[in-house]
Protein backbone atom coordinates (compact mmCIF):
# COMPACT_ATOMS: atom_id res chain seq x y z
CA UNK A 1 0.00 0.00 0.00
CA UNK A 2 1.28 3.47 -0.86
CA UNK A 3 0.28 6.87 0.49
CA UNK A 4 1.07 10.21 -1.15
CA UNK A 5 1.75 13.56 0.45
CA UNK A 6 3.42 16.79 -0.59
CA UNK A 7 6.44 18.48 0.99
CA UNK A 8 6.30 22.15 1.85
CA UNK A 9 8.57 24.37 -0.20
CA UNK A 10 12.02 25.30 1.05
CA UNK A 11 14.32 27.70 -0.75
CA UNK A 12 17.35 26.31 1.10
CA UNK A 13 16.99 22.71 -0.04
CA UNK A 14 20.21 20.71 -0.52
CA UNK A 15 21.31 19.91 -4.06
CA UNK A 16 21.24 16.19 -3.31
CA UNK A 17 17.65 15.04 -3.56
CA UNK A 18 16.65 12.09 -1.35
CA UNK A 19 15.02 9.98 -4.04
CA UNK A 20 14.55 7.00 -1.73
CA UNK A 21 14.93 6.20 1.95
CA UNK A 22 14.10 3.44 4.44
CA UNK A 23 12.16 4.62 7.48
CA UNK A 24 10.90 2.89 10.61
CA UNK A 25 7.92 4.81 12.07
CA UNK A 26 5.98 3.30 15.04
CA UNK A 27 3.43 1.68 12.73
CA UNK A 28 6.11 -0.32 10.93
CA UNK A 29 8.93 -0.01 8.37
CA UNK A 30 8.23 1.76 5.08
CA UNK A 31 10.11 2.67 1.91
CA UNK A 32 9.64 6.35 1.08
CA UNK A 33 10.11 7.48 -2.53
CA UNK A 34 10.18 10.87 -4.19
CA UNK A 35 7.42 10.55 -6.83
CA UNK A 36 9.26 11.49 -10.00
CA UNK A 37 6.06 11.65 -12.06
CA UNK A 38 5.07 14.80 -10.14
CA UNK A 39 8.30 16.74 -10.72
CA UNK A 40 9.08 19.54 -11.28
CA UNK A 41 5.68 20.96 -10.29
CA UNK A 42 5.51 19.28 -6.89
CA UNK A 43 7.81 17.39 -4.56
CA UNK A 44 5.52 14.58 -3.46
CA UNK A 45 6.50 11.42 -1.63
CA UNK A 46 5.10 7.93 -1.95
CA UNK A 47 5.18 5.79 1.19
CA UNK A 48 5.26 2.09 0.31
CA UNK A 49 4.33 -0.43 2.96
CA UNK A 50 4.52 -3.55 0.80
CA UNK A 51 6.08 -4.93 -2.37
CA UNK A 52 2.96 -4.51 -4.60
CA UNK A 53 2.99 -0.77 -3.90
CA UNK A 54 6.64 -0.61 -4.87
CA UNK A 55 6.01 -2.65 -8.03
CA UNK A 56 3.35 -0.12 -9.05
CA UNK A 57 5.71 2.76 -8.28
CA UNK A 58 8.35 1.16 -10.50
CA UNK A 59 5.97 0.48 -13.38
CA UNK A 60 4.49 3.98 -13.25
CA UNK A 61 8.02 5.49 -13.20
CA UNK A 62 7.48 7.13 -9.82
CA UNK A 63 10.86 5.57 -9.05
CA UNK A 64 13.18 4.99 -12.01
CA UNK A 65 16.76 4.95 -13.22
CA UNK A 66 18.92 1.85 -13.38
CA UNK A 67 21.00 2.19 -10.17
CA UNK A 68 18.07 3.42 -8.06
CA UNK A 69 15.87 0.58 -9.33
CA UNK A 70 18.44 -1.87 -8.00
CA UNK A 71 18.42 -0.18 -4.61
CA UNK A 72 14.61 -0.01 -4.57
CA UNK A 73 14.35 -3.69 -5.51
CA UNK A 74 16.63 -4.70 -2.66
CA UNK A 75 14.68 -2.60 -0.16
CA UNK A 76 11.44 -4.07 -1.54
CA UNK A 77 12.59 -7.58 -0.67
CA UNK A 78 13.61 -6.37 2.79
CA UNK A 79 10.23 -4.66 3.23
CA UNK A 80 8.39 -7.89 2.46
CA UNK A 81 10.64 -9.83 4.85
CA UNK A 82 10.43 -7.39 7.74
CA UNK A 83 6.64 -7.08 7.45
CA UNK A 84 6.13 -10.83 7.21
CA UNK A 85 4.96 -11.11 3.60
CA UNK A 86 5.94 -13.89 1.19
CA UNK A 87 9.49 -12.95 0.24
CA UNK A 88 9.73 -15.26 -2.77
CA UNK A 89 6.57 -13.80 -4.29
CA UNK A 90 7.74 -10.26 -3.60
CA UNK A 91 11.12 -10.92 -5.20
CA UNK A 92 9.53 -12.42 -8.33
CA UNK A 93 7.11 -9.50 -8.74
CA UNK A 94 9.78 -6.88 -8.21
CA UNK A 95 12.27 -8.49 -10.58
CA UNK A 96 9.72 -8.56 -13.42
CA UNK A 97 8.43 -5.00 -12.90
CA UNK A 98 10.72 -3.57 -15.63
CA UNK A 99 12.46 -6.21 -17.73
CA UNK A 100 15.16 -4.13 -19.46
CA UNK A 101 16.74 -2.63 -16.34
CA UNK A 102 19.23 -5.28 -15.19
CA UNK A 103 20.09 -3.41 -11.99
CA UNK A 104 16.59 -4.05 -10.68
CA UNK A 105 17.10 -7.80 -10.91
CA UNK A 106 20.58 -7.52 -9.41
CA UNK A 107 19.29 -5.64 -6.37
CA UNK A 108 16.36 -7.98 -5.84
CA UNK A 109 18.55 -11.07 -6.09
CA UNK A 110 21.15 -9.66 -3.73
CA UNK A 111 18.67 -9.05 -0.92
CA UNK A 112 16.76 -12.26 -1.67
CA UNK A 113 19.97 -14.31 -1.58
CA UNK A 114 20.94 -12.78 1.77
CA UNK A 115 17.52 -13.69 3.15
CA UNK A 116 17.66 -17.25 1.83
CA UNK A 117 21.20 -17.79 3.09
CA UNK A 118 20.20 -17.09 6.69
CA UNK A 119 17.22 -19.45 6.48
CA UNK A 120 19.41 -22.15 4.92
CA UNK A 121 21.77 -21.89 7.91
CA UNK A 122 18.87 -22.44 10.30
CA UNK A 123 18.26 -18.81 11.17
CA UNK A 124 14.78 -17.53 11.97
CA UNK A 125 12.67 -15.18 9.87
CA UNK A 126 13.65 -12.14 11.94
CA UNK A 127 17.34 -12.79 11.33
CA UNK A 128 16.68 -13.42 7.64
CA UNK A 129 14.79 -10.13 7.35
CA UNK A 130 17.68 -8.35 9.03
CA UNK A 131 20.09 -9.84 6.51
CA UNK A 132 17.93 -8.68 3.58
CA UNK A 133 17.79 -5.15 4.99
CA UNK A 134 21.54 -5.12 5.60
CA UNK A 135 22.11 -6.19 1.99
CA UNK A 136 19.88 -3.38 0.72
CA UNK A 137 21.64 -0.80 2.88
CA UNK A 138 25.03 -2.03 1.73
CA UNK A 139 23.97 -1.77 -1.93
CA UNK A 140 22.73 1.76 -1.25
CA UNK A 141 26.12 2.76 0.22
CA UNK A 142 28.04 1.08 -2.58
CA UNK A 143 26.05 2.93 -5.21
CA UNK A 144 26.78 6.29 -3.60
CA UNK A 145 30.48 5.45 -3.57
CA UNK A 146 30.34 4.19 -7.16
CA UNK A 147 28.71 7.43 -8.27
CA UNK A 148 31.59 9.48 -6.90
CA UNK A 149 34.17 7.24 -8.58
CA UNK A 150 32.34 7.34 -11.91
CA UNK A 151 32.32 11.14 -11.74
CA UNK A 152 36.08 11.18 -11.22
CA UNK A 153 36.82 8.73 -14.03
CA UNK A 154 34.42 10.52 -16.37
CA UNK A 155 35.90 13.95 -15.72
CA UNK A 156 39.42 12.61 -16.34
CA UNK A 157 38.24 11.10 -19.63
CA UNK A 158 36.65 14.38 -20.74
CA UNK A 159 39.86 16.24 -19.95
CA UNK A 160 41.81 13.69 -21.96
CA UNK A 161 39.50 13.80 -24.98
CA UNK A 162 38.74 17.53 -24.78
CA UNK A 163 41.76 19.33 -23.29
CA UNK A 164 41.24 22.91 -22.29
CA UNK A 165 37.82 22.67 -20.66
CA UNK A 166 34.80 24.62 -21.79
CA UNK A 167 32.89 21.38 -22.34
CA UNK A 168 29.53 21.53 -24.08
CA UNK A 169 27.82 18.28 -23.11
CA UNK A 170 24.61 16.84 -24.52
CA UNK A 171 22.69 14.46 -22.29
CA UNK A 172 19.55 12.37 -22.71
CA UNK A 173 16.92 11.28 -20.19
CA UNK A 174 17.84 11.72 -16.52
CA UNK A 175 21.00 10.41 -14.87
CA UNK A 176 21.45 12.48 -11.71
CA UNK A 177 20.75 11.95 -8.03
CA UNK A 178 17.17 11.02 -8.89
CA UNK A 179 18.46 7.71 -10.29
CA UNK A 180 21.15 6.93 -7.76
CA UNK A 181 22.18 6.55 -4.17
CA UNK A 182 24.70 9.31 -4.89
CA UNK A 183 24.87 12.08 -7.49
CA UNK A 184 24.12 9.85 -10.44
CA UNK A 185 25.95 8.50 -13.47
CA UNK A 186 26.31 10.67 -16.60
CA UNK A 187 24.93 13.73 -14.82
CA UNK A 188 27.47 13.24 -12.02
CA UNK A 189 30.28 13.60 -14.59
CA UNK A 190 28.79 16.84 -15.93
CA UNK A 191 28.34 18.05 -12.35
CA UNK A 192 31.99 17.31 -11.60
CA UNK A 193 33.00 19.33 -14.67
CA UNK A 194 30.74 22.18 -13.52
CA UNK A 195 32.28 22.24 -10.06
CA UNK A 196 35.80 22.67 -11.41
CA UNK A 197 34.76 25.30 -13.94
CA UNK A 198 35.12 23.15 -17.04
CA UNK A 199 31.46 22.86 -18.06
CA UNK A 200 30.43 25.55 -20.52
CA UNK A 201 26.93 24.27 -21.29
CA UNK A 202 24.74 21.26 -20.51
CA UNK A 203 22.41 20.56 -23.42
CA UNK A 204 19.33 18.75 -22.09
CA UNK A 205 17.23 16.63 -24.43
CA UNK A 206 13.53 16.78 -23.50
CA UNK A 207 13.41 12.97 -23.80
CA UNK A 208 9.98 12.27 -25.20
CA UNK A 209 7.34 11.06 -24.62
CA UNK A 210 7.59 11.36 -20.81
CA UNK A 211 10.02 14.30 -20.74
CA UNK A 212 12.47 13.00 -18.16
CA UNK A 213 15.03 15.48 -19.46
CA UNK A 214 12.73 18.49 -19.31
CA UNK A 215 11.10 17.57 -16.02
CA UNK A 216 13.99 15.94 -14.14
CA UNK A 217 17.41 16.75 -15.62
CA UNK A 218 16.58 20.44 -16.00
CA UNK A 219 15.23 20.35 -12.43
CA UNK A 220 18.52 18.92 -11.14
CA UNK A 221 20.65 21.24 -13.27
CA UNK A 222 18.77 24.28 -11.96
CA UNK A 223 19.27 23.14 -8.36
CA UNK A 224 23.02 22.79 -8.86
CA UNK A 225 23.50 26.11 -10.66
CA UNK A 226 24.62 24.62 -13.96
CA UNK A 227 24.44 26.54 -17.22
CA UNK A 228 21.93 24.43 -19.13
CA UNK A 229 19.66 24.70 -22.16
CA UNK A 230 16.67 22.51 -22.96
CA UNK A 231 16.01 21.28 -26.49
CA UNK A 232 13.51 19.00 -28.20
CA UNK A 233 14.91 15.60 -29.11
CA UNK A 234 14.57 16.33 -32.82
CA UNK A 235 16.67 19.50 -32.49
CA UNK A 236 19.80 17.54 -31.59
CA UNK A 237 20.83 17.12 -35.23
CA UNK A 238 20.91 20.87 -35.86
CA UNK A 239 22.90 21.32 -32.66
CA UNK A 240 25.55 18.88 -33.88
CA UNK A 241 25.57 20.49 -37.33
CA UNK A 242 26.23 23.88 -35.73
CA UNK A 243 29.28 22.46 -33.95
CA UNK A 244 27.78 23.11 -30.51
CA UNK A 245 28.31 19.64 -28.98
CA UNK A 246 31.70 18.49 -27.64
CA UNK A 247 30.55 15.20 -26.07
CA UNK A 248 27.43 13.12 -25.45
CA UNK A 249 27.00 11.61 -21.98
CA UNK A 250 24.27 9.05 -21.33
CA UNK A 251 23.50 6.36 -18.79
CA UNK A 252 22.52 2.74 -19.41
CA UNK A 253 19.87 0.30 -18.26
CA UNK A 254 21.66 -2.80 -19.53
CA UNK A 255 25.01 -3.41 -21.21
CA UNK A 256 25.39 -6.70 -23.06
CA UNK A 257 28.55 -8.81 -23.09
CA UNK A 258 29.54 -7.42 -26.50
CA UNK A 259 29.19 -3.83 -25.29
CA UNK A 260 25.76 -3.10 -26.78
CA UNK A 261 24.05 -0.50 -24.62
CA UNK A 262 20.32 -0.32 -23.87
CA UNK A 263 19.33 3.14 -22.73
CA UNK A 264 16.33 5.44 -22.90
CA UNK A 265 14.89 5.49 -26.41
CA UNK A 266 16.53 8.25 -28.42
CA UNK A 267 20.06 7.37 -27.32
CA UNK A 268 20.86 5.40 -30.47
CA UNK A 269 20.13 8.32 -32.85
CA UNK A 270 22.44 10.49 -30.74
CA UNK A 271 25.20 7.89 -31.11
CA UNK A 272 24.75 7.92 -34.89
CA UNK A 273 24.87 11.73 -34.95
CA UNK A 274 27.92 11.74 -32.70
CA UNK A 275 29.79 9.32 -34.94
CA UNK A 276 29.02 11.33 -38.08
CA UNK A 277 30.13 14.57 -36.43
CA UNK A 278 33.23 13.03 -34.75
CA UNK A 279 31.94 13.72 -31.24
CA UNK A 280 32.64 11.29 -28.35
CA UNK A 281 29.62 9.23 -27.26
CA UNK A 282 30.24 8.20 -23.65
CA UNK A 283 28.15 5.82 -21.54
CA UNK A 284 28.38 6.16 -17.74
CA UNK A 285 27.04 3.26 -15.68
CA UNK A 286 27.98 1.09 -12.69
CA UNK A 287 29.50 -2.34 -13.31
CA UNK A 288 26.24 -3.93 -12.15
CA UNK A 289 24.67 -2.67 -15.40
CA UNK A 290 26.92 -5.02 -17.39
CA UNK A 291 24.97 -8.25 -17.85
CA UNK A 292 27.32 -11.05 -18.86
CA UNK A 293 24.31 -13.34 -19.35
CA UNK A 294 23.12 -11.18 -22.25
CA UNK A 295 25.46 -11.88 -25.19
CA UNK A 296 24.53 -9.03 -27.54
CA UNK A 297 22.11 -6.23 -28.27
CA UNK A 298 19.63 -8.45 -30.07
CA UNK A 299 19.22 -10.45 -26.85
CA UNK A 300 18.13 -7.45 -24.78
CA UNK A 301 14.43 -7.44 -24.03
CA UNK A 302 13.14 -3.94 -24.75
CA UNK A 303 10.20 -2.85 -22.63
CA UNK A 304 7.15 -1.61 -24.55
CA UNK A 305 5.28 1.15 -22.77
CA UNK A 306 1.55 1.94 -23.05
CA UNK A 307 0.53 3.76 -26.23
CA UNK A 308 -1.34 6.49 -24.38
CA UNK A 309 2.00 7.93 -23.24
CA UNK A 310 2.42 8.98 -26.88
CA UNK A 311 -1.17 9.75 -27.85
CA UNK A 312 -1.91 11.79 -24.72
CA UNK A 313 -0.06 14.49 -22.79
CA UNK A 314 -0.33 14.43 -19.01
CA UNK A 315 0.69 17.42 -16.92
CA UNK A 316 3.29 16.53 -14.24
CA UNK A 317 1.16 17.91 -11.41
CA UNK A 318 -1.74 15.62 -12.30
CA UNK A 319 -1.86 12.33 -10.33
CA UNK A 320 -0.47 9.54 -12.51
CA UNK A 321 -0.29 6.65 -10.06
CA UNK A 322 -1.20 4.12 -12.76
CA UNK A 323 -0.78 3.70 -16.46
CA UNK A 324 -4.46 3.80 -17.36
CA UNK A 325 -5.43 5.83 -20.44
CA UNK A 326 -7.79 8.78 -20.31
CA UNK A 327 -5.95 10.93 -17.77
CA UNK A 328 -4.28 13.25 -20.27
CA UNK A 329 -5.01 15.58 -23.15
CA UNK A 330 -5.35 13.73 -26.49
CA UNK A 331 -2.86 14.82 -29.15
CA UNK A 332 -3.73 12.16 -31.73
CA UNK A 333 -7.03 10.94 -33.23
CA UNK A 334 -8.98 8.49 -31.10
CA UNK A 335 -7.88 4.92 -31.81
CA UNK A 336 -4.39 5.85 -33.04
CA UNK A 337 -1.88 3.07 -32.44
CA UNK A 338 1.47 4.11 -30.99
CA UNK A 339 4.92 2.55 -31.09
CA UNK A 340 6.41 3.29 -27.69
CA UNK A 341 9.58 1.36 -26.78
CA UNK A 342 11.11 2.55 -23.53
CA UNK A 343 14.66 1.90 -24.73
CA UNK A 344 16.80 1.48 -27.81
CA UNK A 345 20.08 -0.35 -28.23
CA UNK A 346 23.34 1.27 -29.33
CA UNK A 347 25.94 -1.09 -30.84
CA UNK A 348 29.43 -1.04 -29.30
CA UNK A 349 31.11 0.36 -32.41
CA UNK A 350 29.24 3.64 -31.82
CA UNK A 351 30.28 3.89 -28.17
CA UNK A 352 33.52 5.80 -27.57
CA UNK A 353 33.88 4.63 -23.98
CA UNK A 354 32.00 3.09 -21.07
CA UNK A 355 32.80 4.76 -17.75
CA UNK A 356 32.27 2.70 -14.59
CA UNK A 357 33.33 2.99 -10.96
CA UNK A 358 36.13 0.51 -11.72
CA UNK A 359 37.53 2.50 -14.64
CA UNK A 360 37.01 3.26 -18.32
CA UNK A 361 36.55 0.75 -21.14
CA UNK A 362 37.71 2.09 -24.52
CA UNK A 363 37.54 0.73 -27.10
CA UNK A 364 34.43 -1.19 -26.06
CA UNK A 365 35.00 -4.90 -26.62
CA UNK A 366 33.79 -8.17 -25.15
CA UNK A 367 37.24 -8.89 -23.76
CA UNK A 368 37.61 -5.48 -22.12
CA UNK A 369 34.21 -5.71 -20.44
CA UNK A 370 34.92 -9.23 -19.19
CA UNK A 371 38.22 -8.06 -17.69
CA UNK A 372 36.50 -5.12 -16.02
CA UNK A 373 33.80 -7.32 -14.51
CA UNK A 374 36.35 -9.85 -13.27
CA UNK A 375 38.33 -7.06 -11.61
CA UNK A 376 35.15 -5.73 -10.02
CA UNK A 377 34.32 -9.14 -8.55
CA UNK A 378 37.82 -9.42 -7.09
CA UNK A 379 37.48 -6.01 -5.46
CA UNK A 380 34.06 -6.93 -4.04
CA UNK A 381 35.32 -10.22 -2.61
CA UNK A 382 38.52 -8.80 -1.10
Amino acid sequence: MADQYAHSGDNNRPTEIPALRWEEPPEGPVLTLLDQTRLPAEEVELVCTDAPALVEAIRSLAVRGAPLLGIAGAYGVALAAVRGYDVDDAAAALESARPTAVNLAVGVRRAHSAHQAVLARGGDTRQAAGAALAAARQLHREDAEASARMAGHGLALLDELLPGGGHRILTHCNTGSLVSGGEGTAFAVALAAHRVGRLRRLWVDETRPLLQGARLTAYEAARTGMAYTLLTDNAAGSLFAAGEVDAVLVGADRIATDGSVANKVGSYPLAVLARYHHVPFIVVAPVTTVDLRTPDGASIEVEQRPGHEVTEVTAPQAPVAGTEAGGGIPVAPLGTQAYNPAFDVTPPELVTAIVTEEGVVSPVTTEALATLCARSRQVTMS
